[in-house]
Protein backbone atom coordinates (compact mmCIF):
# COMPACT_ATOMS: atom_id res chain seq x y z
CA UNK A 1 0.00 0.00 0.00
CA UNK A 2 2.82 2.40 0.89
CA UNK A 3 4.57 1.64 -2.40
CA UNK A 4 1.32 2.25 -4.32
CA UNK A 5 0.80 5.60 -2.53
CA UNK A 6 4.36 6.64 -3.36
CA UNK A 7 3.82 5.81 -7.03
CA UNK A 8 0.56 7.78 -7.04
CA UNK A 9 2.29 10.75 -5.43
CA UNK A 10 5.11 10.66 -7.99
CA UNK A 11 2.60 10.43 -10.80
CA UNK A 12 0.71 13.46 -9.42
CA UNK A 13 3.88 15.49 -9.08
CA UNK A 14 4.88 14.90 -12.72
CA UNK A 15 1.39 15.10 -14.17
CA UNK A 16 1.33 17.28 -17.27
CA UNK A 17 -0.46 20.62 -17.25
CA UNK A 18 -1.59 22.96 -20.01
CA UNK A 19 -0.37 26.47 -20.63
CA UNK A 20 -3.70 27.75 -19.36
CA UNK A 21 -3.21 25.77 -16.14
CA UNK A 22 0.20 27.37 -15.64
CA UNK A 23 -1.21 30.82 -16.30
CA UNK A 24 -3.97 30.43 -13.71
CA UNK A 25 -1.52 28.99 -11.17
CA UNK A 26 0.80 31.94 -11.75
CA UNK A 27 -2.07 34.39 -11.15
CA UNK A 28 -3.02 32.59 -7.94
CA UNK A 29 0.60 32.86 -6.74
CA UNK A 30 0.36 36.61 -7.29
CA UNK A 31 -2.77 36.65 -5.09
CA UNK A 32 -4.96 37.98 -7.89
CA UNK A 33 -8.47 38.62 -6.54
CA UNK A 34 -10.34 39.71 -9.64
CA UNK A 35 -9.99 39.45 -13.42
CA UNK A 36 -11.78 41.72 -15.87
CA UNK A 37 -12.17 39.75 -19.06
CA UNK A 38 -14.16 39.11 -22.20
CA UNK A 39 -13.98 35.63 -23.77
CA UNK A 40 -13.38 34.83 -27.41
CA UNK A 41 -11.98 32.08 -29.59
CA UNK A 42 -8.28 32.63 -28.92
CA UNK A 43 -8.69 32.64 -25.13
CA UNK A 44 -11.12 29.74 -24.80
CA UNK A 45 -8.43 27.43 -23.34
CA UNK A 46 -7.86 30.01 -20.59
CA UNK A 47 -11.57 30.47 -19.98
CA UNK A 48 -12.07 26.73 -19.70
CA UNK A 49 -9.64 26.74 -16.76
CA UNK A 50 -11.27 29.87 -15.30
CA UNK A 51 -14.48 27.85 -15.03
CA UNK A 52 -13.03 26.07 -11.98
CA UNK A 53 -10.99 28.99 -10.62
CA UNK A 54 -11.72 30.72 -7.32
CA UNK A 55 -10.62 34.07 -8.76
CA UNK A 56 -13.58 36.43 -9.28
CA UNK A 57 -14.15 37.04 -12.98
CA UNK A 58 -16.00 40.20 -14.02
CA UNK A 59 -17.52 40.24 -17.50
CA UNK A 60 -17.64 43.81 -18.82
CA UNK A 61 -19.94 44.47 -21.73
CA UNK A 62 -17.07 45.89 -23.77
CA UNK A 63 -13.33 45.23 -23.51
CA UNK A 64 -12.60 48.93 -23.10
CA UNK A 65 -14.95 48.99 -20.12
CA UNK A 66 -13.04 46.04 -18.69
CA UNK A 67 -9.64 47.68 -18.88
CA UNK A 68 -10.95 50.95 -17.43
CA UNK A 69 -12.47 48.95 -14.57
CA UNK A 70 -9.05 47.37 -14.02
CA UNK A 71 -7.55 50.87 -13.89
CA UNK A 72 -10.02 51.90 -11.20
CA UNK A 73 -9.21 48.75 -9.26
CA UNK A 74 -5.47 49.37 -9.53
CA UNK A 75 -5.77 53.02 -8.51
CA UNK A 76 -7.67 52.27 -5.30
CA UNK A 77 -6.14 48.93 -4.30
CA UNK A 78 -2.55 49.66 -5.30
CA UNK A 79 -2.45 46.17 -6.85
CA UNK A 80 -2.14 45.47 -10.57
CA UNK A 81 -5.45 45.22 -12.37
CA UNK A 82 -5.70 42.05 -14.48
CA UNK A 83 -7.41 41.96 -17.87
CA UNK A 84 -8.08 39.25 -20.46
CA UNK A 85 -9.14 39.96 -24.05
CA UNK A 86 -9.27 37.75 -27.09
CA UNK A 87 -7.22 38.23 -30.25
CA UNK A 88 -7.82 40.78 -33.01
CA UNK A 89 -10.68 43.16 -32.14
CA UNK A 90 -10.68 42.04 -28.51
CA UNK A 91 -7.04 43.07 -28.22
CA UNK A 92 -7.41 46.32 -30.15
CA UNK A 93 -10.41 47.31 -28.03
CA UNK A 94 -8.14 47.59 -24.97
CA UNK A 95 -5.57 49.87 -26.65
CA UNK A 96 -7.12 53.09 -25.29
CA UNK A 97 -7.01 51.70 -21.74
CA UNK A 98 -3.35 50.75 -22.14
CA UNK A 99 -2.48 54.26 -23.31
CA UNK A 100 -4.48 55.74 -20.44
CA UNK A 101 -2.75 53.54 -17.85
CA UNK A 102 0.67 54.30 -19.34
CA UNK A 103 0.10 58.05 -19.13
CA UNK A 104 -1.21 57.88 -15.56
CA UNK A 105 1.26 55.25 -14.26
CA UNK A 106 -1.28 52.57 -13.35
CA UNK A 107 -0.12 48.95 -12.96
CA UNK A 108 -1.99 46.54 -15.23
CA UNK A 109 -1.37 42.98 -16.41
CA UNK A 110 -3.19 42.48 -19.69
CA UNK A 111 -3.44 39.06 -21.36
CA UNK A 112 -4.42 39.02 -25.01
CA UNK A 113 -5.24 35.89 -26.93
CA UNK A 114 -3.40 35.33 -30.19
CA UNK A 115 -3.87 33.02 -33.15
CA UNK A 116 -1.88 29.77 -33.12
CA UNK A 117 1.87 30.13 -33.53
CA UNK A 118 1.81 28.31 -36.89
CA UNK A 119 -0.32 31.02 -38.52
CA UNK A 120 1.06 34.16 -36.86
CA UNK A 121 1.89 36.61 -39.63
CA UNK A 122 -0.48 35.08 -42.16
CA UNK A 123 -3.42 37.45 -41.55
CA UNK A 124 -5.33 34.64 -39.92
CA UNK A 125 -8.87 35.19 -38.68
CA UNK A 126 -8.88 37.71 -35.84
CA UNK A 127 -5.11 38.21 -35.95
CA UNK A 128 -3.59 41.55 -34.93
CA UNK A 129 0.03 42.45 -34.26
CA UNK A 130 -0.74 43.53 -30.74
CA UNK A 131 2.94 43.68 -29.76
CA UNK A 132 3.64 46.18 -32.52
CA UNK A 133 0.49 48.13 -31.75
CA UNK A 134 1.14 48.41 -28.01
CA UNK A 135 4.93 48.80 -27.78
CA UNK A 136 4.72 52.61 -27.36
CA UNK A 137 1.89 52.43 -24.79
CA UNK A 138 3.06 49.67 -22.45
CA UNK A 139 5.86 49.56 -19.95
CA UNK A 140 6.78 46.19 -21.46
CA UNK A 141 5.14 43.49 -23.54
CA UNK A 142 5.69 39.80 -24.18
CA UNK A 143 4.54 37.12 -26.56
CA UNK A 144 4.66 33.60 -25.12
CA UNK A 145 6.34 31.16 -27.50
CA UNK A 146 7.04 28.29 -25.08
CA UNK A 147 4.77 26.82 -22.41
CA UNK A 148 7.72 26.61 -20.02
CA UNK A 149 8.05 30.43 -20.11
CA UNK A 150 4.57 31.15 -18.74
CA UNK A 151 5.33 31.14 -14.97
CA UNK A 152 8.48 33.23 -15.42
CA UNK A 153 6.85 35.75 -17.74
CA UNK A 154 3.83 36.25 -15.47
CA UNK A 155 6.08 36.69 -12.45
CA UNK A 156 8.26 39.21 -14.30
CA UNK A 157 5.22 41.07 -15.60
CA UNK A 158 3.80 41.66 -12.12
CA UNK A 159 7.21 42.81 -10.90
CA UNK A 160 7.70 45.23 -13.81
CA UNK A 161 4.16 46.61 -13.64
CA UNK A 162 4.24 47.37 -9.92
CA UNK A 163 7.82 48.52 -9.28
CA UNK A 164 9.58 51.71 -10.25
CA UNK A 165 7.14 53.91 -12.10
CA UNK A 166 4.04 51.69 -12.35
CA UNK A 167 2.57 50.90 -15.74
CA UNK A 168 0.79 48.36 -17.93
CA UNK A 169 2.44 45.14 -19.11
CA UNK A 170 0.89 43.08 -21.90
CA UNK A 171 1.31 39.33 -22.38
CA UNK A 172 0.21 37.89 -25.73
CA UNK A 173 -0.72 34.19 -25.50
CA UNK A 174 -1.11 32.14 -28.72
CA UNK A 175 -4.03 29.73 -28.53
CA UNK A 176 -1.93 26.62 -29.10
CA UNK A 177 0.46 27.57 -26.28
CA UNK A 178 -2.49 27.89 -23.89
CA UNK A 179 -3.74 24.42 -24.98
CA UNK A 180 -0.40 22.64 -25.07
CA UNK A 181 0.41 20.18 -22.26
CA UNK A 182 3.78 19.74 -20.61
CA UNK A 183 5.37 18.96 -17.28
CA UNK A 184 5.36 21.93 -14.89
CA UNK A 185 8.65 23.85 -15.21
CA UNK A 186 10.83 24.54 -12.21
CA UNK A 187 10.25 27.83 -10.38
CA UNK A 188 12.62 30.58 -11.53
CA UNK A 189 13.78 33.67 -9.72
CA UNK A 190 13.31 37.05 -11.38
CA UNK A 191 16.50 38.04 -13.16
CA UNK A 192 16.18 41.36 -15.00
CA UNK A 193 19.64 42.94 -15.03
CA UNK A 194 18.47 45.66 -17.42
CA UNK A 195 15.63 46.74 -15.15
CA UNK A 196 16.84 48.15 -11.86
CA UNK A 197 14.64 51.04 -10.64
CA UNK A 198 16.37 53.53 -8.37
CA UNK A 199 14.44 53.71 -5.10
CA UNK A 200 16.84 55.38 -2.67
CA UNK A 201 17.92 58.97 -3.33
CA UNK A 202 21.47 60.20 -3.66
CA UNK A 203 22.40 61.58 -0.24
CA UNK A 204 24.32 64.56 -1.66
CA UNK A 205 21.25 65.63 -3.61
CA UNK A 206 19.14 65.37 -0.46
CA UNK A 207 21.62 67.66 1.28
CA UNK A 208 21.48 70.14 -1.62
CA UNK A 209 17.70 70.30 -1.34
CA UNK A 210 17.84 70.67 2.43
CA UNK A 211 20.21 73.62 2.08
CA UNK A 212 18.05 75.17 -0.63
CA UNK A 213 15.01 74.91 1.66
CA UNK A 214 16.93 76.64 4.46
CA UNK A 215 17.69 79.58 2.17
CA UNK A 216 14.25 79.87 0.56
CA UNK A 217 11.91 82.79 1.19
CA UNK A 218 9.01 81.58 -0.97
CA UNK A 219 9.10 77.77 -1.16
CA UNK A 220 6.28 75.53 -2.38
CA UNK A 221 5.84 71.79 -2.77
CA UNK A 222 4.16 70.52 -5.92
CA UNK A 223 2.80 67.05 -5.12
CA UNK A 224 1.78 64.72 -7.93
CA UNK A 225 0.42 61.20 -8.23
CA UNK A 226 3.88 59.83 -7.46
CA UNK A 227 3.20 60.60 -3.80
CA UNK A 228 0.08 58.41 -3.93
CA UNK A 229 1.73 55.58 -5.85
CA UNK A 230 4.52 55.51 -3.26
CA UNK A 231 2.01 55.53 -0.37
CA UNK A 232 3.87 58.58 0.91
CA UNK A 233 1.00 60.86 2.00
CA UNK A 234 1.96 60.58 5.66
CA UNK A 235 5.58 61.48 4.95
CA UNK A 236 4.53 64.43 2.77
CA UNK A 237 2.38 65.82 5.56
CA UNK A 238 5.16 65.35 8.12
CA UNK A 239 7.76 67.04 5.91
CA UNK A 240 5.49 69.97 4.96
CA UNK A 241 4.67 70.56 8.63
CA UNK A 242 8.28 70.21 9.72
CA UNK A 243 9.48 72.80 7.19
CA UNK A 244 6.23 74.82 7.05
CA UNK A 245 6.10 74.65 3.25
CA UNK A 246 2.77 75.19 1.47
CA UNK A 247 1.59 72.30 -0.72
CA UNK A 248 0.10 72.51 -4.22
CA UNK A 249 -1.44 69.52 -6.01
CA UNK A 250 -1.65 68.40 -9.59
CA UNK A 251 -4.99 67.03 -10.82
CA UNK A 252 -3.85 63.44 -10.27
CA UNK A 253 -2.18 64.22 -6.96
CA UNK A 254 -5.37 65.29 -5.17
CA UNK A 255 -5.75 63.60 -1.80
CA UNK A 256 -2.03 63.20 -1.25
CA UNK A 257 -2.19 66.09 1.22
CA UNK A 258 -5.32 66.95 3.27
CA UNK A 259 -7.39 69.71 1.68
CA UNK A 260 -8.43 70.93 5.14
CA UNK A 261 -4.81 71.48 6.23
CA UNK A 262 -3.65 75.05 6.77
CA UNK A 263 -0.65 74.46 4.47
CA UNK A 264 -2.78 73.20 1.57
CA UNK A 265 -3.03 75.72 -1.26
CA UNK A 266 -5.06 73.85 -3.86
CA UNK A 267 -4.84 72.43 -7.36
CA UNK A 268 -2.75 74.20 -9.96
CA UNK A 269 -3.01 74.25 -13.74
CA UNK A 270 -5.42 75.21 -16.49
CA UNK A 271 -8.40 75.10 -14.13
CA UNK A 272 -6.50 75.37 -10.88
CA UNK A 273 -7.13 77.96 -8.21
CA UNK A 274 -5.67 81.46 -8.26
CA UNK A 275 -3.50 80.91 -5.18
CA UNK A 276 -1.88 77.72 -6.48
CA UNK A 277 -1.10 79.21 -9.88
CA UNK A 278 0.29 82.40 -8.37
CA UNK A 279 2.23 80.33 -5.84
CA UNK A 280 4.00 78.53 -8.67
CA UNK A 281 4.59 81.82 -10.49
CA UNK A 282 6.00 83.72 -7.49
CA UNK A 283 7.90 80.97 -5.62
CA UNK A 284 11.70 81.02 -5.30
CA UNK A 285 11.99 77.27 -4.60
CA UNK A 286 9.76 74.69 -6.28
CA UNK A 287 9.97 71.14 -4.89
CA UNK A 288 8.25 68.80 -7.34
CA UNK A 289 7.48 65.40 -5.79
CA UNK A 290 6.12 62.84 -8.22
CA UNK A 291 4.67 65.10 -10.92
CA UNK A 292 5.76 65.24 -14.55
CA UNK A 293 5.26 68.93 -15.37
CA UNK A 294 2.42 68.24 -17.79
CA UNK A 295 1.46 71.09 -20.12
CA UNK A 296 -1.99 71.42 -18.51
CA UNK A 297 -0.18 72.11 -15.24
CA UNK A 298 2.55 74.45 -16.45
CA UNK A 299 0.86 76.57 -19.09
CA UNK A 300 3.38 78.46 -21.21
CA UNK A 301 6.77 77.18 -20.07
CA UNK A 302 8.36 80.57 -20.72
CA UNK A 303 6.34 81.93 -17.80
CA UNK A 304 6.46 78.88 -15.52
CA UNK A 305 8.10 79.41 -12.11
CA UNK A 306 10.42 82.05 -13.60
CA UNK A 307 12.12 82.94 -10.30
CA UNK A 308 12.41 79.45 -8.82
CA UNK A 309 15.18 77.02 -8.14
CA UNK A 310 13.57 73.75 -9.27
CA UNK A 311 14.05 70.50 -7.37
CA UNK A 312 12.42 67.41 -8.84
CA UNK A 313 11.96 64.10 -7.01
CA UNK A 314 10.78 61.37 -9.36
CA UNK A 315 11.24 57.61 -9.65
CA UNK A 316 11.40 57.95 -13.45
CA UNK A 317 14.67 59.62 -14.48
CA UNK A 318 13.22 60.32 -17.94
CA UNK A 319 10.82 62.86 -16.44
CA UNK A 320 13.48 64.97 -14.73
CA UNK A 321 14.48 67.88 -16.93
CA UNK A 322 12.15 66.74 -19.74
CA UNK A 323 9.95 69.85 -19.69
CA UNK A 324 11.35 72.14 -16.99
CA UNK A 325 15.08 72.75 -16.36
CA UNK A 326 15.94 71.23 -12.99
CA UNK A 327 18.66 72.44 -10.62
CA UNK A 328 18.34 69.68 -8.01
CA UNK A 329 17.40 66.33 -9.61
CA UNK A 330 16.60 63.46 -7.24
CA UNK A 331 15.81 60.08 -8.77
CA UNK A 332 14.04 58.10 -6.05
CA UNK A 333 10.81 56.69 -4.71
CA UNK A 334 8.86 59.58 -3.16
CA UNK A 335 8.50 57.83 0.20
CA UNK A 336 12.22 57.06 0.43
CA UNK A 337 13.16 60.63 -0.49
CA UNK A 338 10.73 62.21 1.97
CA UNK A 339 11.91 59.95 4.79
CA UNK A 340 15.49 61.11 4.23
CA UNK A 341 14.46 64.77 3.98
CA UNK A 342 12.60 64.50 7.28
CA UNK A 343 15.76 63.17 8.95
CA UNK A 344 17.93 66.10 7.86
CA UNK A 345 18.93 68.81 10.33
CA UNK A 346 18.23 71.79 8.09
CA UNK A 347 16.44 74.73 9.66
CA UNK A 348 12.94 75.62 8.42
CA UNK A 349 12.93 78.52 5.97
CA UNK A 350 12.09 81.99 7.25
CA UNK A 351 9.04 82.83 5.19
CA UNK A 352 6.30 84.14 7.44
CA UNK A 353 5.47 86.87 4.92
CA UNK A 354 5.11 84.25 2.16
CA UNK A 355 2.60 82.25 4.19
CA UNK A 356 0.65 85.43 4.93
CA UNK A 357 0.61 86.35 1.23
CA UNK A 358 -0.76 82.93 0.33
CA UNK A 359 -3.43 83.13 3.01
CA UNK A 360 -4.47 86.56 1.74
CA UNK A 361 -4.76 85.25 -1.83
CA UNK A 362 -6.93 82.40 -0.57
CA UNK A 363 -9.30 84.84 1.12
CA UNK A 364 -9.50 87.22 -1.84
CA UNK A 365 -9.60 84.75 -4.75
CA UNK A 366 -11.38 81.50 -3.84
CA UNK A 367 -13.21 79.35 -6.37
CA UNK A 368 -16.56 81.01 -7.03
CA UNK A 369 -19.73 80.74 -9.08
CA UNK A 370 -22.84 82.85 -9.41
CA UNK A 371 -25.21 81.64 -6.71
CA UNK A 372 -27.88 84.23 -7.45
CA UNK A 373 -29.01 82.98 -10.85
CA UNK A 374 -31.76 80.41 -11.26
CA UNK A 375 -31.08 76.80 -12.19
CA UNK A 376 -29.11 74.00 -10.63
CA UNK A 377 -25.40 74.78 -10.60
CA UNK A 378 -22.98 71.87 -11.11
CA UNK A 379 -20.60 73.37 -8.55
CA UNK A 380 -23.39 73.30 -5.98
CA UNK A 381 -24.03 69.63 -6.75
CA UNK A 382 -20.39 68.80 -5.98
CA UNK A 383 -20.52 70.83 -2.76
CA UNK A 384 -23.64 68.94 -1.70
CA UNK A 385 -22.05 65.59 -2.51
CA UNK A 386 -19.05 66.52 -0.37
CA UNK A 387 -21.29 67.58 2.49
CA UNK A 388 -23.58 64.53 2.33
CA UNK A 389 -20.67 62.06 2.20
CA UNK A 390 -18.49 63.86 4.74
CA UNK A 391 -15.77 64.03 2.09
CA UNK A 392 -15.15 60.30 2.51
CA UNK A 393 -16.46 58.98 -0.81
CA UNK A 394 -14.30 57.58 -3.57
CA UNK A 395 -14.92 59.99 -6.44
CA UNK A 396 -14.39 58.58 -9.93
CA UNK A 397 -14.86 60.94 -12.87
CA UNK A 398 -15.08 60.89 -16.59
CA UNK A 399 -13.44 63.72 -18.55
CA UNK A 400 -14.71 67.22 -19.16
CA UNK A 401 -16.29 70.06 -17.23
CA UNK A 402 -17.72 67.78 -14.53
CA UNK A 403 -14.20 66.42 -13.92
CA UNK A 404 -12.89 69.90 -13.18
CA UNK A 405 -15.85 70.81 -10.95
CA UNK A 406 -15.29 67.61 -8.98
CA UNK A 407 -11.59 68.42 -8.59
CA UNK A 408 -12.37 71.97 -7.49
CA UNK A 409 -15.31 71.48 -5.15
CA UNK A 410 -14.99 67.97 -3.69
CA UNK A 411 -12.16 68.58 -1.26
CA UNK A 412 -10.12 65.45 -0.60
CA UNK A 413 -8.73 64.98 2.88
CA UNK A 414 -7.63 61.37 2.42
CA UNK A 415 -5.41 59.57 -0.03
CA UNK A 416 -6.77 57.13 -2.60
CA UNK A 417 -10.26 58.63 -2.84
CA UNK A 418 -9.83 60.19 -6.29
CA UNK A 419 -9.83 58.36 -9.64
CA UNK A 420 -9.72 60.20 -12.95
CA UNK A 421 -8.14 60.05 -16.39
CA UNK A 422 -5.44 62.69 -16.43
CA UNK A 423 -2.80 62.41 -19.12
CA UNK A 424 -4.90 60.87 -21.89
CA UNK A 425 -8.19 62.50 -20.90
CA UNK A 426 -10.30 59.50 -21.88
CA UNK A 427 -14.04 60.00 -22.24
CA UNK A 428 -15.90 56.85 -21.25
CA UNK A 429 -13.37 56.13 -18.48
CA UNK A 430 -15.33 57.20 -15.41
CA UNK A 431 -18.25 54.81 -15.09
CA UNK A 432 -16.35 51.54 -15.73
CA UNK A 433 -13.46 52.76 -13.54
CA UNK A 434 -15.96 53.17 -10.71
CA UNK A 435 -16.75 49.45 -10.97
CA UNK A 436 -13.10 48.58 -10.34
CA UNK A 437 -12.89 51.12 -7.52
CA UNK A 438 -15.94 49.61 -5.80
CA UNK A 439 -14.52 46.09 -6.11
CA UNK A 440 -11.24 47.32 -4.63
CA UNK A 441 -13.05 48.86 -1.63
CA UNK A 442 -16.45 47.13 -1.31
CA UNK A 443 -17.52 49.11 1.77
CA UNK A 444 -16.80 52.53 0.31
CA UNK A 445 -19.32 55.00 -1.02
CA UNK A 446 -18.29 55.28 -4.69
CA UNK A 447 -19.51 58.21 -6.79
CA UNK A 448 -19.19 57.86 -10.57
CA UNK A 449 -19.32 61.52 -11.63
CA UNK A 450 -19.95 61.71 -15.37
CA UNK A 451 -21.06 64.08 -18.05
CA UNK A 452 -23.97 63.15 -20.26
CA UNK A 453 -21.59 62.75 -23.21
CA UNK A 454 -19.01 60.53 -21.55
CA UNK A 455 -21.60 58.37 -19.81
CA UNK A 456 -23.12 57.47 -23.17
CA UNK A 457 -19.78 55.95 -24.17
CA UNK A 458 -20.06 53.23 -21.52
CA UNK A 459 -23.72 52.86 -20.55
CA UNK A 460 -23.61 49.13 -21.29
CA UNK A 461 -21.65 48.61 -18.06
CA UNK A 462 -24.89 49.23 -16.14
CA UNK A 463 -25.35 45.48 -16.58
CA UNK A 464 -22.22 44.82 -14.52
CA UNK A 465 -23.19 46.86 -11.48
CA UNK A 466 -26.63 45.26 -11.51
CA UNK A 467 -25.23 41.74 -11.94
CA UNK A 468 -22.77 42.19 -9.05
CA UNK A 469 -25.10 44.51 -7.07
CA UNK A 470 -22.34 47.08 -6.73
CA UNK A 471 -23.65 50.15 -4.85
CA UNK A 472 -22.08 52.68 -7.23
CA UNK A 473 -23.89 56.01 -7.31
CA UNK A 474 -23.88 57.36 -10.87
CA UNK A 475 -23.91 61.17 -10.83
CA UNK A 476 -24.64 62.63 -14.27
CA UNK A 477 -24.07 66.38 -14.54
CA UNK A 478 -26.35 66.72 -17.54
CA UNK A 479 -25.97 69.92 -19.56
CA UNK A 480 -27.10 68.44 -22.89
CA UNK A 481 -23.68 69.04 -24.41
CA UNK A 482 -20.07 68.01 -24.69
CA UNK A 483 -19.49 70.65 -22.06
CA UNK A 484 -15.79 71.37 -22.31
CA UNK A 485 -15.91 71.39 -26.11
CA UNK A 486 -18.88 73.76 -25.94
CA UNK A 487 -16.98 76.01 -23.50
CA UNK A 488 -13.96 76.25 -25.80
CA UNK A 489 -16.18 76.97 -28.80
CA UNK A 490 -17.89 79.74 -26.82
CA UNK A 491 -14.62 81.35 -25.72
CA UNK A 492 -12.29 80.76 -28.67
CA UNK A 493 -14.58 80.10 -31.66
CA UNK A 494 -17.15 82.93 -31.42
CA UNK A 495 -19.84 80.63 -29.97
CA UNK A 496 -19.93 78.55 -33.15
CA UNK A 497 -21.16 75.37 -31.45
CA UNK A 498 -20.15 72.88 -34.08
CA UNK A 499 -21.59 69.48 -33.06
CA UNK A 500 -21.03 70.00 -29.33
CA UNK A 501 -24.71 70.25 -28.33
CA UNK A 502 -26.57 66.97 -27.69
CA UNK A 503 -30.25 67.70 -28.33
CA UNK A 504 -31.30 64.04 -28.48
CA UNK A 505 -30.59 61.92 -25.42
CA UNK A 506 -32.04 58.78 -23.93
CA UNK A 507 -33.96 59.00 -20.70
CA UNK A 508 -31.10 58.01 -18.40
CA UNK A 509 -33.61 57.06 -15.71
CA UNK A 510 -35.50 54.72 -18.03
CA UNK A 511 -32.19 53.32 -19.26
CA UNK A 512 -31.20 52.55 -15.68
CA UNK A 513 -34.60 51.02 -15.02
CA UNK A 514 -34.18 48.81 -18.09
CA UNK A 515 -31.26 47.25 -16.23
CA UNK A 516 -33.23 47.02 -12.99
CA UNK A 517 -31.51 50.04 -11.41
CA UNK A 518 -33.27 52.92 -9.68
CA UNK A 519 -32.97 56.33 -11.28
CA UNK A 520 -33.99 59.91 -10.51
CA UNK A 521 -34.11 63.17 -12.42
CA UNK A 522 -33.06 66.12 -10.23
CA UNK A 523 -33.72 69.70 -11.33
CA UNK A 524 -33.39 71.78 -8.15
CA UNK A 525 -31.40 72.05 -4.95
CA UNK A 526 -34.49 71.07 -2.96
CA UNK A 527 -34.91 67.85 -4.95
CA UNK A 528 -31.19 67.16 -4.60
CA UNK A 529 -31.32 67.55 -0.82
CA UNK A 530 -34.19 65.11 -0.43
CA UNK A 531 -32.99 62.46 -2.87
CA UNK A 532 -29.32 62.50 -1.84
CA UNK A 533 -30.29 62.04 1.79
CA UNK A 534 -32.31 58.99 0.78
CA UNK A 535 -29.99 57.18 -1.64
CA UNK A 536 -26.34 58.08 -1.05
CA UNK A 537 -25.75 55.53 1.68
CA UNK A 538 -27.91 52.75 0.27
CA UNK A 539 -26.20 49.48 -0.64
CA UNK A 540 -27.55 49.29 -4.16
CA UNK A 541 -26.70 51.05 -7.42
CA UNK A 542 -28.54 54.30 -8.20
CA UNK A 543 -28.45 56.70 -11.15
CA UNK A 544 -28.98 60.43 -10.53
CA UNK A 545 -29.57 62.65 -13.57
CA UNK A 546 -28.82 66.23 -12.45
CA UNK A 547 -30.17 68.74 -14.97
CA UNK A 548 -27.58 71.49 -14.48
CA UNK A 549 -27.25 74.95 -16.01
CA UNK A 550 -26.25 74.28 -19.65
CA UNK A 551 -24.35 77.56 -19.99
CA UNK A 552 -22.11 77.19 -16.94
CA UNK A 553 -18.35 77.26 -17.62
CA UNK A 554 -15.35 76.06 -15.64
CA UNK A 555 -13.29 78.91 -14.16
CA UNK A 556 -10.58 79.94 -13.53
CA UNK A 557 -9.15 79.09 -16.93
CA UNK A 558 -5.82 79.60 -18.62
CA UNK A 559 -6.00 79.97 -22.38
CA UNK A 560 -3.59 78.02 -24.59
CA UNK A 561 -0.23 79.77 -24.84
CA UNK A 562 -0.75 81.78 -21.67
CA UNK A 563 1.15 81.58 -18.39
CA UNK A 564 -0.25 80.49 -15.04
CA UNK A 565 -0.50 84.11 -13.94
CA UNK A 566 -2.77 84.96 -16.90
CA UNK A 567 -5.99 83.41 -15.59
CA UNK A 568 -9.45 84.46 -16.69
CA UNK A 569 -12.62 84.01 -14.68
CA UNK A 570 -10.98 84.85 -11.35
CA UNK A 571 -13.33 86.23 -8.70
CA UNK A 572 -13.67 90.00 -9.33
Amino acid sequence: MLQEAALTETKTETESVTGADLLLRALEKENVEVIFGYPGGAVLPIYDKLYDSKILHVLPRHEQGGIHAAEGYARISGKPGVVIATSGPGATNIVTGLADAMMDSLPLIVFTGQVATGVIGSDAFQEADILGITTPITKYNYQIRSIEDIPRVVKEAFYIASTGRPGPVLIDVPKDIASLAAEPPEEQEINLPGYQPTLKPNYLQIRKLTEAVSRAKKPVILAGAGVLHARASGELKEYAEQQQIPVIHTLLGLGGFPANHQLFIGMAGMHGCYTANMGLTECDLLINIGARFDDRLTGNLNHFAPNATVAHIDIDPAEIGKNVPTTIPIVADAKEALEQLIQQDGKPPAHKEWIETIQQWQKEFPYFYDKETTGLKPQKVMEMLHSKTGGDAIVVTDVGQHQMWAAQYYRFNKADRWVTSGGLGTMGFGFPASIGAQLADPDACVLAVCGDGGFQMSTQELAVIKELNLPVKIIILNNMALGMVRQWQEIFYESRFSHSKIPVQPSFVKLAEAYGIKGYVIQSEEEAEAILADVLHSREPVLLDFRVDPDENVYPMIAPGKGLHEMVGVKP
